[in-house]
Parts: structure tokens; C-alpha cells; sequence
């Protein structure tokens, strides 16, 4: 497996080793030893898996007071991943990394605690999923505006068409008034 850091350290991309034969092939999407080096150390306690269409954005997501790490991978086709820096006191707080995933170059992300999360649906369609580091808590569920030209997230939107959002992420705050970490 080869682990590539990304312009946020903590954030890293996977390329789990894959075996291919004439039968299709076979890798292994999560074993606690190997992703140590990482810096994947929690134990995971949750998976999570999302089918979505062309155009839609799920995100930009995080728990404010049980925050979750996230192993993210695409099972069907391709979507732009996108992690923004939540954490006051680091470096790299308010920048953003965005990696394409897709079921074609089977990559992972890790993308730690502290961090929001989301993806657009380039393919026409994808689905996603993630282990999580801590359980689901609606209540403390926060969700970073998607649009915010203070972050600047470049999303590969499609024929420049808004995205397809849900009424919680089109309701997001931006990050001058988001609810963030110390």
C-alpha cells in the first residue's frame, strides 16, 4: 500500500495494493496494522455507505462535539473528495485538499478529526463509503457551506450548474461563523 501526504499533513491519500487475475482482482480496503504508518490509529466503529447522481454534493459534514475520522473510498464510480481544515490552531486551518476517487483508481482518503467532509458526484453515478472513528450524533452535526469564498473550494461542477444539495447542506454556515475546533 503506498501512503502519499497530501499540502495538509494529516490528511494523507491510500493506494491499497491491488491483485488483479483473470478473475477480477482483490484488496483489502482496511487492516488496523497497516494503516498505522498512516497515522490511522483510532479504532473504526462505523460504516457508512451512500449511493448519489451526477451533480449531487453531500457535505461539507463534521461533529462538533464527537468529532470523526473518516477512511473514505468509492465502491462505483467517481466523485471530487473534499476535506477542509476546521481547527483553529493549526497551520493549515480554513484550507482545503480535493482528491478525485473513484471506483477505477480505488484510492482512499483519510481525512481526520477537525476536519469537514464532503463530495460531488462527477459519474453519473457514485457510491461511497467510509469508516468512521466515532458513532453518528445528529445533535452535534454541523455543516460547512459548501460555497464559501473564504475556503474556496474549486468543485468540478459540472456544465458550471449549481449542485444538487439537501435542505441541511444548503443551509450551511460559512466559516466565519461555523462552529470550530480549538
Amino acid at each position: 500500500m503506498q501512503i502519499t501526504s497530501t499540502a495538509i499533513p494529516e490528511v494523507v491519500l491510500i493506494e491499497p495494493k491491488i491483485f488483479c487475475d483473470e478473475r477480477g482482482f482483490f484488496l483489502e480496503t482496511f487492516q488496523a496494522n497497516k494503516y498505522k504508518p498512516a497515522g490511522i490509529t483510532l479504532p473504526m466503529v462505523q460504516d457508512n455507505y451512500s449511493g448519489s447522481r451526477q451533480g449531487v454534493l453531500r457535505g461539507l459534514h463534521y461533529q462538533i462535539h464527537k468529532p470523526q475520522g473518516k477512511l473514505v473510498s468509492v465502491a462505483a464510480g467517481e466523485v471530487f473528495d473534499v476535506a477542509v481544515d476546521l481547527r483553529r490552531s493549526s497551520p493549515t486551518f480554513g484550507r482545503w485538499i480535493g482528491v478525485v476517487l473513484s471506483a477505477e483508481n480505488r484510492r482512499q482518503l483519510w481525512v481526520p478529526a477537525g476536519f469537514a467532509h464532503g463530495f460531488y458526484v462527477v459519474s453519473d453515478w457514485a457510491e461511497v463509503y467510509y469508516k468512521v472513528t466515532d458513532f453518528y450524533d445528529p445533535g452535534s452535526e454541523r455543516t460547512l457551506i459548501w460555497d464559501d469564498s473564504d475556503v474556496g473550494i474549486a468543485w468540478p461542477l459540472r456544465d458550471g450548474r449549481e449542485p444538487m444539495l439537501s435542505p441541511k447542506d444548503a443551509q450551511g454556515l460559512p466559516l466565519s461563523k461555523a462552529e470550530l475546533f480549538a
